[in-house]
């Protein structure tokens, strides 16, 4: 009895010590990373995709060159819409022989602050499972206290994953190091890139692919604007200046953080020859042209000195608003006048020329429309897009057809609506609510993907006090909780307008 006790005690423990055993192999595996929009973003069918993926390749046209891509820029949209421009980056990149392939992306649902890796396992697609670097990771993790393993930050992210079936297609034999960048600061941006740049040191067999689209729901024309002068800034290399725009919304990139980590990353290792290979938006493919988001493929070429900043080339820093004369103020009232009232009854946008420099100047500016005492309209430019007097005609259009709040200005209307302008000072940061005057000081307010603004006048408008008016401002205008404006990761702006209706101009 007892010896069949002490058998049956030893088959238990060996049992267990199996269990256990069995239970610390299975958590100490490698993680494999499930797909995210497999089936959504593109085909979860392994066949149909590699032929949708083989497509975009084939039909893309690429320069043939002897130097190396050390890195590209690729759009991250459903593949219907920007698999065409993407399959130019990885055609391109496809002429080079690479071992390990680094994905920086942005984290479009998780709100955090620095730079997230996944350290090792893999990412999965229909089409296999692609190993992550664990050796590059581990060099990366660690150099930085803004640099870790946040699992989180990849949990619903497609930005990295849809670039990878491009890079199954294109390249065999190779391992991927995947980051996800929340809301990194201009410095940690500068400490991603220098650590790129130490990691791959002298190594040839690396290719970096930076995730991003371009301006998300304008109009198709104002897109191509945007973008462009966005394209322009990538491709002489500024990232100050795309840094500086992005976040005044003068230039538009979900990505803007990965791609001024890039551009950082191009001065430091010379990559001073960049060709825009592809650039189009949903527009293009959908035929829908109210609202589209921007595609573009670039690619950075291998280099050996640091790359000259060419400021002249940059976007210009829109000037400060300053006085306007008397025939100044009339002028600008006259072409928004005439111009809602012309596209109300018409639809066509007027033609207007100007001479004046002080109208020629790119300004950022508001059209205000009120009837009956009651706002009826308000739309507009926090930074310039163009001359002064265009900014205003194309502002008076949109505050009289496009605010959601309102249904388009009817004929019968136009007799009773009063026009206000206002022309905005660059906005700067405030440092503290301390630095906001209320009735002087236009605010916007930025926290993450969320941003609004309310005019000087809307402080004088409603009697609110300042914490009230930034409350509001939270709520009513950024989507946010109304307590934001504490929370020391929202960015504050202030800036001056030189406000002037009708009532004004003799």
């Amino acid at each position: 009895m007892a010896l069949r006790v002490k058998r049956t005690l030893r088959i238990r423990g060996l049992f267990l010590f199996f269990l256990i055993a069995m239970t610390s192999f299975a958590f100490s595996q490698p993680e494999i990373k499930e797909p995210n929009v497999s089936g959504q973003f593109y085909d979860a069918d392994p066949k149909r995709l590699s032929r949708m993926v083989d497509e975009f390749l084939s039909l893309a046209s690429v320069p043939q060159k002897d130097k190396r891509i050390e890195m590209i820029i690729a759009p991250h949209a459903g593949y219907v819409y920007s698999g065409a421009v993407a399959g130019y980056s990885f055609k391109a990149a496809s002429q080079g022989k690479y071992k390990t392939v680094v994905i920086v992306a942005p984290s479009h649902f998780y709100e955090f602050d620095g730079v997230s890796i996944w350290k090792e396992g893999g990412f999965k697609t229909p089409l296999g499972v692609v190993a992550v670097d664990q050796d590059f990771t581990e060099k990366l993790i660690g150099r930085n206290a803004k640099f870790s393993f946040d699992a989180a930050a990849f949990d619903r992210e497609h930005s990295l994953e849809v670039e990878i079936p491009f890079l199954q297609r294109t390249f065999s034999d190779f391992k991927i190091v995947p980051v996800v960048m929340g809301q990194a600061t201009f410095q940690t941006c500068e400490a991603f890139a220098a650590a790129l740049k130490e990691v791959i040191g002298d190594r040839e067999d690396v290719l970096i692919v930076i995730s991003t689209d371009l301006s998300h729901y304008h109009d198709y024309d104002l897109a191509r604007e945007m973008d462009h002068r966005t394209l322009a800034a990538v491709k002489i290399g500024n990232a100050q200046e795309l840094w500086k725009q992005c976040r005044l919304g003068t230039m538009e990139m979900c990505g803007f953080i990965p791609v001024t980590t890039a551009l950082l990353y191009a001065q430091l290792k010379g990559l001073n020859d960049v060709e825009i290979l592809r650039y189009a938006n949903s527009g293009d493919v959908t035929g829908d042209r109210g609202r589209v988001v921007g595609y573009s493929s670039v690619i950075f070429y291998e280099g050996t000195e640091k790359t000259p900043v060419d400021k002249k080339a940059a976007a210009e820093v829109p000037a400060q608003a300053g006085s306007f004369t008397q025939e100044q103020k009339k002028r600008l009232l006259e072409i928004a006048r005439g111009t809602i009232e012309e596209y109300v009854r018409t639809g066509k946008k007027v033609e207007v020329s100007e001479t004046d420099p002080r109208l020629l100047r790119e300004e950022g500016a508001f059209v205000t429309i009120h009837r009956q005492g009651q706002l009826r309209g308000c739309i507009g430019n926090i930074i310039g897009q163009g001359p002064l007097y265009l900014t205003v005609r194309n502002m008076a259009i949109a505050a009289a057809s496009e605010d959601p709040r309102f249904p388009p200005v009817s004929e019968a209307e136009l007799k009773d609506l009063e026009v206000e302008i206002s022309v905005l000072s660059q906005p700067r940061p405030a440092n503290s609510i301390k630095e906001i005057t209320m009735g002087v000081h236009g605010v916007i307010v930025k926290k993450g993907f969320h941003g609004g603004v309310f005019l000087p006048q809307v402080a004088t408008d409603t009697g609110w006090s300042r914490d009230e008016f930034l409350s509001q401002l939270c709520e009513q205008k950024a989507g946010l909780p109304r307590d934001c404006w504490k929370d020391p990761r929202t960015r504050l702006e202030i800036f001056t307008a030189e406000v002037f209706s009708g009532k004004d101009v003799k």
